[in-house]
């Protein structure tokens, strides 16, 4: 009989069995017998004692184990880790199944190794999202759809752990004092944790899991994120030094599309990336990559994206590539394009082409110059070439909506042209059936693609055009 059954059985309040009547003893009375009313084991007794089990042996090898050990060779650490259990278990005559015994250890490496229940969300390639709403509570994205795990925490204090964890390999932190803090994985997935008294639910952590496998031009069109032809006319765009900005909202895909872009510069091109978290994957040789810092316990020490912008400049850098634009570094990232830096790309949170330009416009406001609304706009319409929306649709999909030429001022208004645009054609099995279609526009910076000495088929903007 295993442990755990055994646990189940000794807190039965009968202890597990009839009384027997002792030798010589005398027959009661015969009673009628009474239907058996059974119940099944106390599942909270079980969980609570394999819990116990699970912290003494954790403890006992924490412990024994080297401190010195470099945990970073994992397989070695596993190994010496399984060889401790099995010892333990001998010596403690603990006697298990092979599934409480796999289970338990799986669950003691993860909080030795890894990050606790985290770890097999981490490790399916199917999750792209993972959302800890407090110790019970563990959500996750799948195909765009979110749902509810079976997984939990054990406690507050069991969340927490995992959190420092994560930011202290960092030499971030967070505590009362410093309540929210962003940090990445070892493998890049991209980590918010926001603790009491900010969360009322408990320390919550949101992961955006990393790509093992950056996905490329042609998974985008696989998946129906764009057509062929706007996939060839980017590609076109990028190697031609245009200036773009992939807008979207909260997890529409805009860094995944960024760093699709991006695969198209030039090998021979010095590129400087700037981010808050490292996360894009540039496959170039002469890659750069800076990341911001937050201030110190004191209060010091902060390197913002804006300072990492202006620093970039000085580093002769043929393309910059911010990860994201959300304050008074857009001002900077406005004055690079216009000042030689051709080629630049970023991103920005926004729910149209149009509303993209109102946040450039209010971002560089956030800059702290005094300058005037007008001379704002005439920088964002002589620096940004080109605007792609990229949209999270209903059905959980992630697509291109709109391609669009910013063409300069009219008056006080920036003019644009969408050159494609994704039309809806209905729903099928429950997924939005559409593509993303030419407008028949042919933009005006394409003089510039062909003095790049990069030639598009002409139907590739729609068959009305006879150029």
């Amino acid at each position: 009989m295993s442990l755990l059954r055994r646990i189940e059985k000794s807190q039965r309040p009968d202890g597990g069995g009839e009384a027997q009547p002792g030798p010589g003893a005398a027959p009661g009375p015969i009673r009628p017998r009474t239907p058996e009313i059974r119940r099944a084991p106390s599942t909270n007794h079980t969980r609570d004692a394999f819990k116990e089990l699970k912290e003494r042996i954790q403890d006992k090898l924490v412990a024994e184990l080297d401190p010195a050990m470099d945990v970073s060779r994992t397989d070695e650490v596993r190994r010496t880790i399984q060889d401790m259990f099995e010892q333990i278990l001998a010596q403690e005559n603990i006697i298990l199944s092979r599934t409480e015994r796999e289970r338990l250890f799986e669950g003691i490496v993860a909080e030795i190794l890894g990050f606790g229940p985290l770890e097999v969300l981490l490790a399916d390639e199917n999750i792209s999202e993972v959302m800890v709403n407090g110790p019970d509570k563990i959500f996750v994205e799948r195909k765009g759809k979110l749902t509810k795990t079976n997984i939990t925490f054990e406690s507050d204090e069991h969340v927490m752990k995992v959190i420092d964890r994560i930011v202290s390999p960092l030499g971030r932190r967070v505590d009362e004092s410093s309540p929210y803090v962003d940090a990445r994985l070892p493998d890049g997935s991209r980590v918010n944790a926001i603790i009491p008294p900010l969360a009322l639910n408990g320390p919550i952590i949101t992961i955006r899991k990393f790509e093992k496998d950056p996905l490329t031009i042609d998974d985008l069109i696989r998946f129906g994120s764009m057509s062929a032809e706007t996939a060839e006319f980017l590609k076109a765009c990028v190697m031609a030094r245009l200036n773009v900005v992939v807008s979207g909202g909260t997890g529409s895909g805009k860094t995944t599309l960024l760093n699709v872009l991006s695969s198209f510069i030039p090998d021979d091109e010095r590129i400087i990336t700037v981010e808050n978290a490292a996360e894009l994957q540039l496959r170039q040789e002469h890659v750069v990559t800076l990341e911001s810092r937050p201030p110190n316990i004191e209060g010091k020490g902060e390197v913002t994206i804006r300072d990492l912008v202006i620093n970039t400049l000085r580093m002769r850098p043929d393309r910059v590539v911010v990860g994201e634009c959300r304050g008074g570094e857009t001002l900077d990232m406005l004055q690079a394009m216009n000042t030689g830096h051709d080629g630049s790309l970023t991103t920005a949170h926004a729910n149209s082409p149009r509303d993209t330009l109102s946040r450039l416009e209010t971002m560089c406001l956030m800059a702290g110059m005094d300058l005037p609304v007008r001379a704002i706009r005439e920088q964002i319409a002589s620096a940004v070439d080109l605007i792609i929306q990229q949209s999270r649709l209903r059905d959980g999909t992630r697509k291109v909506v709109n391609v669009t030429e910013v063409q300069g001022m009219e008056g006080d208004v920036i003019v644009m042209s969408d050159i494609f645009t994704f039309e809806q054609q209905g729903m099928e099995n429950g997924k939005i059936v559409g593509r993303l279609k030419p407008t028949g526009i042919r933009p005006k910076f394409y003089e510039r693609i062909e003095a790049a000495g990069i030639h598009l088929p002409p139907n590739i903007f729609g068959a009305r055009l006879g150029f």
